[in-house]
């Protein structure tokens, strides 16, 4: 013990200790406790710091904390430390934070008074408790119900619920919920009226018999045990009330700030009512019984209003008006007898003034004479053995006396009302058992205590001691069970104290001694009791007073106050008094008193100045009428009364109520643990603790201890019996054996025992979470690392990338830009040149031309006269010549001759001198030098002039060539002049002719211009004749177009309101037929499910009904086994039931027959509404198009046939043109010659002159066509069918065919418009799609290319995009020449300049290439020569080192798919079961496609369509439609699944229709899907049913989501304050609720929108289609709108403006979140309506007539009812608002009286709108779908 100590008080635990505001405060050890300490270190929750002193002489240890695992249990007993602080936190934590007011304590339930209404009492509460084990669900008043009924049922044996509290801890209220359990699960439908009865005795029994305390409005002040009895089939038959200790001394007095019984100030409040004016009553301060407590008014409570409901309540009952009012009469003559003043006529006498006004009152509502009742008030009558004296009494006594009377009065009036209701009550049939509820109030201490509460704590202490007794039994029995052996518990009894009381010589029988005493008195009666009582322990004496005593009761040290206890004891009347009464002429208060001498006196004189109550037994018919029993004493009775009640209570099997007032101010989840725990005390349930405490409270089975406490057992200890295993490891952990018992199917543990082992296990698990923490966090921080190096690095990578692309992209645009810039200004550069080069090659042709025909002539004529001057010249010349030649030659020969002689002469002398000699040597070498000099020099001049000569040979040879050329080209123009000649020669022939016939066709023209001008002129006069005409025919035709134009406005008006409403009520129809329908299969499903319940209920002979645990385990086990074995199980099944309930079976089949011939009818009707439907809104269309059909026909005809001559005669024209211009091109000279102009000018001047004619033409038509038009323009406002139903009302026949030929060609003109444009936009469509297609092949060419080029090695890349790129020139200039023949020699340049460009660039890459080749071959051998010495010997010789491999890719052919599934027939099976029985949503929706089991599923059904098998057609349908609802019907309640599959089914029925084949669901297809619609099956019956398995889900899905939403909407549409502060002072009188700021656990509107949000991004991860999530959301809202408006009409805290004001900000907060999805055009906004609606009424101005015509036309949604809830719920909060008057809310009902509509106060939560599912293709190709590997169906081929 002492080791387990130090190990549990060490450093961090947790214990309690004493504290006087908290009563017990939490604190924390912050040192271990070691043997011997005299203190605790402590630091308490605030973070002080506490040294705790232990008792030096007990050394008793602080109480320890349980562990966080049993903080919050359902059962306080099973708590480990069972001790007053745990107790208390236990309830404040699950009050507090939980929220919860029921706990268990063993067999007691405690109830925690909420002061708030909660949510936790309606029928589907009930419905979930029904069945239920006690402690299977959580702790609640239908557990101990339920458990009361069930126990009746199964052991026979009578029940008693006793319920037990304070005033105003809710045990009322427990006792009426009690009640409507069993009237609801008893079966009956006869207990309704039952239950209907007993509730409505509750006004009656408040009125008479509660009244406000200054603890409670509305304290019950009396207790009452009603037996509700049943028969032998356990349903309610009727019920039995009793009552006991009625407080009647309240009747005449009341404290500070209480009041009288309700019904006094009822009857005060209703005295202006007509029928009450004989009461002669007026306010209650009028009064002196009902003004002493000076607090006549419960704020809220009406006092009118509940009187109404007391005589509502009496009607009920039977108790009729005659006998109402005589009750109200006898409750005001007690007033009136309050009221009667008696005074003092001497010391020992008293009397009443004469004519007392109060007294004669009463006496006339009683019927009694004045004098006798004034005589007896005032004088007694004593009776000795032989004579009878009247005697005078004093004042005090007199009045003492008449209160004793009007409590006696009202004492017999209250019993006679108990009578009634039993009566009313009462069962027609023999009673087999009964369920008693006794409701009583508990344990009572007060400042001063008298009798009341000495009678009071008495009854609970024989109430005590029965539950002690009772729990002490059960635990016996539970040992006693589990063979365990039994040690008498020492737990407390409380037999002592009850003998102090009632047994011999106790307290009762000294006070009945003393009561019989002449002159006994309350000192002397206490006297006795310190004399006889002294030696009791339970009995003391107070220090300082001699007229009190203590009793120590089981609850607590009470002091009672002696004065007045035999006066109350006493209790008697005078019986003059009663003689008088029974003498009256009212026949109800003599019923009343007619068995006064046969019950026991229930009255008593009233105290002098003594205590405040009075008390009251029911009498008691069973005793004699002696007179011994006439004087018995009132605690001799109550004593005997309590007797019966035990013995009742013993022979019944009680269950326990016990009623918890958290706090006095009924503040709403407010705790106060003094009054919390002065309760407990007071309850027993700290005594049940505590003998549960004092034996072995903590129980576990076996394989819950091994299952908890498996981490202390090592792997050895663990043993295949688990009994044995737990036996080992319990001898191992604890040493003490005392500490624990085995029993047979429990382990039961000492107190603290199991804290002992959460402590080992938790230090176990700790040290294991400590080391898995080390290495996880290791493994975590390394993956981290990693992945962020990972990442780091793939960014990085990522980055460079792409910062590589975009210098790539850069460059790339840089180089194009430069690119196009160069061809660019190539290209204009070009443009420019070419064209100043074209017009100087013009200029330079026709100039040139002419010159050279000018110097042709010139030198033509200048060779002729050179030729003659040549002739003549060289003649005379030659001649003169002659004659000069042979002068000269004779006079030269004589000149020279004489010379020579002369020279001659000369030689000869200088010859003969030798000086001249030497002369002629020196001369001689000068000249050779000077020759020499001269030779260099003429051989440079022959250098240059040969070199000269060489250039002037080649200019001569080009300009030879040249001229050359230039001749030949004048030959040939020669040539050509020639044949120009010939030509210009047959051009003036023709020219003749033309001009000859030019010369007729202007006569022609003449002729026709003279024609014309006459037809124009008469023209002219036509058209003024008819303009005249015109104009009147217009004013003619404006009015009968305005009048027709009215009229036809009219009729349109009304065929258009005549269409709306046809088309709303088909509508409506079609809407109310597929509501229909869909209720129909909903209830078809549900007999479905019925029948296969009752066929596998069938199919189990000898079942019973067992545990709903066990059940739930076992359903699911065959559901998980029923997939595989479910055709033996229909076999087996159908073998079984052959011999069954054949007639069940038959009805069942029959009832399904009807239901599907019904269902099938109401289909057939659905198609046949929607043809109609269809039918109706194409019928205008369809006789517009007949009638128009004929005209528009032949109108294109005939404008087919005008095109095309006008485009024949076209071509005619252009070819007449051409051959004119080839053939005068050919026949003329020069081209500037005057006939080929001419001839050009007057083809041109003809041409000419036909376009203005075809102008003319033109305009004259469409000036007719204009005309048409002005004349016929309104006529096409109006409607074909219009026209002919207004035709009869033309004048004639003529204005008839006018308009319709006016309509027909405004017709046409419109139809050739339409047609022009529609060709138009054909056209361009057409063209922007060429346009793309080319635009997209080019891309997939380029990205072909470009993967193409990526796998080729880096030097072809180079090569192949060059190529590429000529190509693509090549093309683009194909196309241009192509598009421009014109420009086909200039393609062709470009092509060429940019091939030889390109040709240059890939030579020059190639040198490049080559020579980097070279250099790379010599860098790579020098590098080989020099590590040649270091490696050698380490390669061989012939070994080679291997070129880089750049690898290829090689694409590989796809197989075309045609989007098929193939299995095996025995694979189906696992098919449908890994496909939907197994599959998870949550994965699907996130990993893979939408509807990817559906596209699955339909692709094995297309292979099973494909080869043609019906019967694997029909299975897997039928094996996909029931797994569904297998897996619906599994898992219906979560809200992923459901979607899941309405998505798929949605899918699949999608994928049924766009692949049937149909033309109507193939019109969005491509052509590939075309070829995989269903080839060889209809499946149109399929698609029904898939469509109804669509409607269930879809239903399924609704009722998932209400059923999530339903706990949210009231506390966050109506209950939290969204903007926080508008509410401001709630009304007064109204119960507080919880705060309206949102804590933890509390549900806000963003709650709710976080809910939509899940809803909506659920379904559309799942595929759902858009118009089908759209319907989903309309339903929500309105089902929001629903609850919040039925709530609000329910509560009329919620009625006020402010209240209004949160709605609609809430209703906008919904509306802005349909407006971010895109759902504003859903309908749900529309749903929300009503509820806009009624937060408006709470808003506007309630007050004019004026105020309620808006509120009747703004209101429409609402109905009359709800109207008129919402204007008398509607409560003011603040002062500067008014309550609605009553003439307001008539005035609102008369105008609403004609209003057509439901006459329903609440809407209806559970309306579903009616459901459709628009087709809605999928894009995506089944060829394309891949199956993931995480489906687990590899054994499906794709085809």
């Amino acid at each position: 013990m002492n080791r387990e100590l130090e190990y549990m008080f060490v450093d961090c635990a947790r214990v309690w200790i004493p504290d006087v505001e908290e009563v017990w405060k939490s604190a924390e050890l912050t040192k271990d406790y070691k043997n011997g300490d005299a203190s605790l270190q402590l630091m308490l929750e605030d973070g002080a710091n506490l040294e705790h002193k232990l008792d030096p002489k007990t050394k008793n240890l602080p109480y320890l904390r349980n562990p966080d695992i049993l903080v919050g249990e359902n059962d306080l007993t099973a708590l480990s430390y069972l001790h007053e602080p745990a107790v208390l936190h236990n309830l404040k934590v699950r009050f507090i934070d939980s929220k919860l007011i029921y706990t268990y304590c063993g067999i007691v339930l405690v109830a925690i008074n909420p002061y708030e209404t909660l949510p936790i009492y309606g029928t589907d509460i009930i419905n979930a408790y029904s069945g239920q084990n006690m402690g299977d669900m959580d702790p609640h008043i239908f557990a101990v119900a339920e458990e009361a009924y069930k126990q009746m049922a199964r052991d026979e044996r009578n029940q008693s619920i006793i319920v037990s509290g304070e005033s105003g801890a809710g045990k009322t209220v427990s006792a009426k919920y009690t009640m409507r359990y069993f009237a609801t699960v008893s079966g009956s439908a006869s207990e309704a009226n039952v239950e209907e009865k007993v509730l409505a005795s509750n006004p009656i029994m408040e009125s008479i018999g509660n009244a406000k305390t200054t603890r409670n409005d509305n304290s019950s002040r009396f207790g009452k045990y009603i037996e509700i009895g049943f028969d032998n089939r356990y349903r309610i038959i009727g019920a039995n009330m009793r009552t006991y200790l009625l407080e009647k001394s309240r009747v005449v007095f009341q404290a500070d700030e209480e009041r009288n019984y309700h019904i006094f100030y009822q009857l005060c409040a209703s005295s202006h009512l007509p029928e009450f004016k004989n009461l002669k009553l007026s306010k209650a301060n009028d009064f002196l019984y009902t003004q002493q407590g000076r607090s006549p008014v419960i704020d809220g409570v009406d006092d009118t209003k509940e009187l109404c409901n007391t005589r509502n309540a009496f009607s009920l009952l039977g108790i009729n008006e005659s006998y109402q009012m005589g009750l109200f009469q006898v409750l005001a003559a007690i007033l009136h007898l309050g009221n009667v003043e008696i005074k003092d006529k001497d010391s020992d006498s008293s009397m009443i003034p004469p004519n007392n006004d109060h007294l004669t009152k009463f006496c006339e509502l009683v019927g009694i004479t004045y004098k006798d009742m004034a005589q007896w008030l005032c004088h007694r009558k004593l009776k000795t053995a032989s004579e009878t004296y009247i005697k005078t009494i004093p004042r005090l006594q007199a009045t003492n006396a008449r209160d004793a009377l009007s409590k006696h009065i009202y004492a017999k009036l209250f019993n006679w009302i108990v009578e009634q209701v039993n009566k009313a009550l009462v069962a027609n049939i023999k009673q087999h058992s009964f369920i008693g509820v006794l409701d009583i109030y508990g344990f009572e201490t007060f400042e001063i205590n008298s009798f009341e509460q000495f009678c009071i704590n008495y009854a609970n202490e024989k109430l005590q001691q029965q539950f002690n007794m009772h729990v002490f039994k059960l635990e016996q029995e539970e040992y006693m069970k589990e063979q365990i052996p039994w040690t008498l518990i020492d737990f407390y009894d409380n037999q002592p104290c009850i003998n102090l009381i009632e047994a011999k010589m106790g307290i009762l029988d000294l006070l009945d001694e003393e009561c019989r005493m002449p002159k006994g008195s309350d000192d002397s009666w206490a006297q006795k009791l310190y004399t006889h009582l002294k030696t009791c322990s339970l009995f003391e004496k107070p220090r300082m007073s001699n007229r009190a005593f203590i009793i120590q009761h089981f609850a607590d040290k009470v002091e009672y106050q002696c004065e007045g206890f035999l006066e109350k004891n006493k209790d008697t009347v005078n019986e003059e008094q009663i003689k008088v009464l029974k003498g009256s002429k009212f026949d109800l208060l003599v019923e009343l008193f007619k068995d006064e001498g046969k019950a026991t006196s229930p009255t008593g004189q009233a105290p002098g100045t003594g205590g405040r109550t009075r008390l009251s037994v029911k009498p008691d018919k069973s005793r004699d009428t002696s007179t011994k029993e006439h004087k018995k004493t009132v605690g001799c009775q109550f004593r005997n009364s309590l007797q019966m009640l035990m013995e009742t209570l013993n022979a019944t099997t009680p269950h326990y109520v016990r009623c918890i007032k958290p706090n006095d101010f009924k503040q709403a989840f407010s705790f106060d643990p003094k009054r919390a725990v002065q309760q407990l005390r007071a309850c027993g349930v700290l005594e049940t603790i505590r003998i549960s405490a004092a034996g072995f409270p903590s129980r576990w089975t076996y394989q819950e201890f091994f299952s908890r406490y498996r981490v202390l057992m090592k792997q050895k200890d663990v043993l295949s019996d688990k009994k044995l295993t737990c036996r080992n490891v319990l001898e191992k952990l604890v040493q003490d054996q005392d500490k624990y018992q085995f029993g047979k199917t429990k382990i039961f543990f000492r107190a603290g025992q199991v804290a002992y082992l959460e402590k080992l296990r938790a230090d176990k698990l700790r040290a294991a979470c400590i080391r898995i923490q080390k290495t996880i966090r290791c493994w975590l921080a390394r993956k981290k690392y990693m992945r962020m190096r990972d990442a780091a690095i793939t960014i990085q990578r990522f980055t460079r990338g792409y910062q590589a692309r975009c210098l790539a992209k850069f460059m790339r645009r840089t180089q194009a830009a430069i690119v196009i810039q160069k061809y660019q200004k190539m290209y204009v550069a070009r443009k420019h040149y070419r064209q100043k080069q074209a017009a100087a090659l013009a200029i330079q042709t026709i100039l040139r031309a002419y010159m050279a025909r000018q110097k042709y002539l010139a030198l033509l004529r200048e060779h002729k006269a050179v030729i003659i001057q040549k002739r003549a010249r060289g003649w005379l010349a030659r001649r003169w010549y002659k004659r000069c030649l042979s002068s000269i030659v004779y006079l030269q020969c004589c000149i020279r001759r004489m010379r020579a002689r002369r020279e001659l002469k000369k030689l000869k002398i200088e010859a003969r001198s030798v000086e001249h000699f030497k002369k002629l040597n020196k001369g001689m070498e000068n000249k050779i030098m000077q020759l020499q000099r001269k030779i260099d020099e003429q051989t440079k001049e022959n250098k240059s002039v040969n070199e000269r000569l060489a250039g002037l040979a080649n200019t001569y040879t080009t300009e030879s060539e040249r001229l050359r050329g230039e001749l030949g080209r004048l030959r040939g123009v020669e040539e050509e002049a020639r044949s120009k000649g010939n030509q210009v020669n047959c051009l003036l022939e023709e020219l003749e002719k033309l001009k000859k016939e030019l010369s007729t066709t202007q006569q022609e023209k003449k002729i026709i211009e003279d024609w014309v001008q006459t037809y124009r002129g008469e023209m002219e006069k036509l058209v003024s004749e008819l303009k005249d005409q015109n104009g009147l025919l217009k004013k003619e035709k404006d009015d009968l177009n305005r009048s027709i134009q009215e009229q036809s406005q009219q009729m349109t008006e009304k065929m258009a309101r005549a269409i709306a409403a046809e088309t709303q009520q088909l509508e409506t129809d079609l809407n109310e037929e597929r509501s229909r329908y869909q209720n129909l299969l909903t209830e078809h499903l549900r007999l479905e499910e019925k029948y296969d319940d009752l066929k596998e209920h069938i199919s189990k002979p000898g079942h019973r009904r067992t545990d709903s645990t066990h059940s739930s385990n076992e359903s699911e086990y065959t559901y998980n086994s029923e997939f595989a074995e479910s055709e033996e199980g229909s076999r087996a099944a159908e073998d079984l039931t052959r011999g069954m309930d054949t007639s069940l079976t038959l009805k069942l089949q029959k009832r399904l027959t009807e239901l599907e011939q019904e269902k099938q009818s109401l289909r057939n009707e659905l198609e046949n509404k929607e043809e109609q439907f269809q039918r109706a809104r194409a019928r205008d269309e369809s006789e517009f198009k007949k009638v128009r059909g004929a005209e528009l026909e032949y109108e294109s005809l005939k404008r087919q046939e005008l095109e095309s001559e006008n485009k024949k005669l076209k071509h005619e024209l252009a070819e007449m043109r051409q051959s004119l211009l080839g053939g005068t091109a050919a026949s003329a000279g020069a081209p500037g010659s005057p006939a080929y102009k001419v001839l050009l000018d007057q083809l041109n001047s003809s041409s000419e002159e036909l376009e203005v004619r075809k102008e003319e033409v033109l305009i004259l038509r469409s000036q007719l066509v204009s005309q048409k038009e002005a004349m016929q323009h309104k006529e096409t406002m109006t409607e074909v069918a219009v026209h002919v139903e207004d035709i009869s009302k033309l004048k004639d026949a003529d204005e008839l065919k006018q308009a319709y030929i006016g309509l027909k060609d405004t017709n046409r003109l419109l139809e050739h418009q339409l047609q022009t444009q529609r060709r138009n936009y054909d056209s361009e469509v057409e063209s922007l799609r060429g346009e793309l297609q080319n635009v997209k092949e080019e891309n997939n060419r380029q990205q072909q290319l470009l993967a193409q080029n990526l796998q080729l090695p880096p030097e072809a890349r180079i090569e192949a995009s060059l190529q590429h790129e000529i190509t693509r020139l090549t093309n683009e200039n194909l196309e241009q020449v192509a598009d421009d023949p014109t420009a086909s020699r200039e393609a062709r340049v470009v092509i060429l300049r940019r091939m030889v460009d390109l040709m240059e660039q890939l030579e020059k890459q190639d040198r490049t290439i080559r020579k980097l080749k070279k250099q790379l071959k010599v860098y790579s051998k020098r590098i080989g020569e020099m590590g040649a010495g270091q490696a050698e010997g380490q390669t061989s010789p012939g070994q080679m080192v291997d070129e880089p491999i750049h690898p290829v890719n090689i694409p590989r052919r796809e197989k075309d798919f045609q989007g098929m599934l193939e299995y095996k027939k025995e694979d189906e099976l696992k098919l449908v079961k890994n496909l939907i029985l197994e599959l998870k949503p949550r994965g699907v929706a996130v990993n893979l496609i939408p509807g990817l089991p559906a596209f699955i599923l339909f692709m094995c059904l297309r292979h099973a369509d494909y080869v043609n098998d019906d019967q694997k057609v029909r299975t897997l349908l039928t094996s996909t439609i029931n797994s569904i609802k297998k897996i619906l019907k599994k898992r219906g309640d979560d809200f992923e699944t459901v979607s899941f599959w309405l998505a798929n089914t949605c899918r699949f029925l999608h994928c049924l229709k766009q692949y049937s084949g149909d033309e109507v669901f193939m019109k969005q297809n491509t052509s590939r899907q075309n070829e995989h619609c269903l080839s060889n099956f209809d499946l149109t019956e399929y698609r029904s049913v898939i469509s109804d398995l669509a409607i269930q889900i879809y239903q399924q899905l609704i009722k998932c989501m209400e059923n999530i939403l339903y706990p949210m909407i009231v506390s966050g549409m109506l209950e939290h304050e969204t903007i926080q502060g508008v509410s401001g002072a709630k009304p007064t009188g109204l119960r507080k609720r919880t705060s309206s700021i949102a804590d933890e656990g509390t549900d806000t509107l963003d709650s709710i929108l976080r809910q939509l949000n899940a809803f909506h991004s659920t379904m559309c991860q799942h595929g759902t289609d858009p118009e089908l999530i759209k319907q989903v959301v309309k339903q929500q809202f309105y089902f929001i709108g629903a609850v919040t408006l039925n709530n609000l009409l329910l509560r009329k805290d919620m009625c006020s403006w402010s209240k209004g004001m949160q709605i609609r900000y809430n209703v906008s907060q919904l509306e802005e979140w349909l407006r971010d999805k895109g759902l504003m055009n859903c309908g749900a906004k529309e749903t929300l309506e009503p509820l806009i609606q009624a937060a408006q009424l709470l808003q506007v101005k309630k007050k004019t007539d004026e105020d309620a015509e808006a509120i009747c036309s703004m209101c429409l949604a609402l109905t009359t009812a709800q109207i008129v809830k919402v204007l008398n719920l509607y409560t003011p909060v603040n002062e500067f608002e008014e309550r609605v008057s009553v003439s307001f809310i008539r005035t609102i009902q008369t105008r609403l009286r004609d209003r057509c509509g439901s006459p329903q106060l609440l809407m209806d939560t559970k309306t579903i709108y009616p459901i459709t599912f628009p087709f809605n293709p999928s894009s995506l190709a089944l060829e394309t779908i891949q199956i993931p590997s995480s489906l687990n169906l590899a054994f499906l081929t794709r085809v």
